[in-house]
């Protein structure tokens, strides 16, 4: 079982990546309407922001996507068997997940990088930017990949020993 104290920083966190999804989104809805509207106290103030649809949507929604994981993870936590180490793993594996999979893709769509391949690939954007968005991806791409095998691990444990105790 993972820790209540552990539980609670997942869940935080899931809370501050979903608080910085509706931040995003605020600032995904101002770049499809090209003006900050806020009726009635604000009214067509216009704005230009840089990025585009896709990369907005992407960077809303990976908030939304891994603070709701993070979440689950907290809740389900109670049905991981794990030893010491392996939990305090998983906890920083899913935060590193959680937040380095959200702040690049909010950084792509206000920069125009896409952080896919080291050198900017295809994509247009600053080559330097591009570098350290496509950087920060690898601590978020083992952690996802560790995250989930030590979730599938603690879920089977746990599963064997409710069977052993039926």
């Amino acid at each position: 079982m993972l820790s209540e104290s552990r539980r609670s920083l997942l869940v935080f966190n899931g809370v501050g990546l979903i608080a910085t999804a509706i931040l995003s989104g605020w600032i995904y809805f101002f770049f499809l309407l090209g003006a900050v509207d806020l009726w009635p106290f604000v009214t067509d103030v216009p704005i230009h922001l840089p990025g585009d649809r896709r990369a907005w949507n992407m960077a809303h929604l990976e908030g939304i996507t891994n603070g709701t994981m993070l979440i689950a993870i907290g809740a389900a936590g109670g049905y991981l068997r794990l030893g010491e180490r392996a939990q305090a793993v998983l906890v920083w594996a899913a935060l590193a997940f959680g937040w380095l999979f959200t702040l690049p893709a909010i950084a792509n769509a206000l920069f125009g990088t896409r952080g896919l391949e080291f050198g900017g690939g295809p994509f247009p954007g600053s080559v330097t930017l591009n570098n350290l968005v496509f950087l920060a991806g690898w601590p978020a791409m083992i952690g996802v990949h560790v995250a989930f095998a030590l979730l599938l691990w603690g879920a089977w444990q746990y599963r064997r020993q409710a069977r052993v105790q039926a």
